[in-house]
């Protein structure tokens, strides 16, 4: 298949899956690969052929979606991110032991295989906690690919993956087993994997900290958006962020967050929605 055949299957597919071409733009060899994969196991000549097959096999829809994951992930990306999250996370945890709470709740959304859950609890563990000592951090991490979740709970990552996290965190959060880096236990047992798709269900409960970044406001239409938003929004406790890509923006028509001056990606809920 062809890299324009690919590119016009996606634009025919894409909407009916209610996600949207230009998300998948810069990624769209990820996927085309898989797409090919696919083709070889149907026995099916090309793009046009598989397209025919998707308008008789409805369940193959499910394939199709499930091919579409974009799994690009990395310990402390988008580092300015982290940073400014560091002290925004102090700031949830005063507000949140000023209530008289003691535990800090946070969801990473679409968490592929755990290396943005980790460097959560790595900030907190080597940071903000040494303020909090009385205060414990739990960090639910979901995605709807199996395989992901399977390979987060593991918790064992390339040097590459790791190269831009600082260098104490990097030699404090993991042990080294041939030529792989896991981490150490004490940061695994702040974080909870669960195999479970933000389109369709959410956890219980609510969360000082959401973490939804390059997924929903990146690959999802602009209506789909604007459901999650919503959602998000009633997930979060009352003085809680959301933290979302650097790159992206939320959809118009919501007044729910106040972006956090001077730090990209990161919104404050409104308590008073228009």
């Amino acid at each position: 298949m062809t890299d324009r055949d690919c590119v016009q299957f996606l634009q025919w597919s894409l909407p009916q899956l209610r996600m949207r071409w230009n998300g998948f733009r810069k990624v769209r060899a990820q996927v085309c690969k898989r797409i090919d994969r696919r083709l070889a196991v149907l026995g099916l000549a090309d793009a046009a052929a598989y397209r025919s097959f998707l308008e008789v096999n409805k369940s193959e829809w499910n394939e199709l979606d499930s091919l579409c994951r974009v799994s690009i992930s990395r310990f402390f990306r988008d580092r300015e991110v982290f940073r400014a999250l560091e002290q925004e996370v102090v700031r949830l945890g005063e507000g949140t032991l000023a209530r008289g709470g003691m535990e800090l709740r946070c969801w990473s959304i679409g968490c592929a295989s755990g290396e943005e859950a980790y460097t959560l609890a790595i900030l907190w563990d080597f940071g903000a906690a040494r303020r909090f000592p009385s205060m414990k951090i739990s960090i639910l991490a979901t995605d709807a690919d199996k395989n992901m979740i399977e390979r987060a709970k593991e918790g064992c990552y390339q040097a590459g993956s790791l190269r831009e996290l600082p260098l104490d965190w990097r030699k404090s959060g993991f042990v080294r087993e041939q030529d792989r880096f896991c981490v150490i236990p004490g940061l695994r047992d702040k974080v909870t994997f669960l195999e479970q798709d933000i389109r369709t269900v959410e956890p219980g409960g609510l969360f000082h900290l959401i973490l939804c970044r390059n997924l929903a406001f990146t690959y999802f239409d602009k209506e789909l958006q604007k459901e999650i938003l919503v959602r998000l929004h009633d997930k979060l406790d009352t003085e809680g962020a959301l933290v979302v890509g650097i790159h992206e923006s939320l959809p118009p028509g919501f007044s729910g967050f106040l972006p956090l001056p001077g730090s990209p990606g990161i919104y404050r809920k409104r308590q008073t929605v228009a």
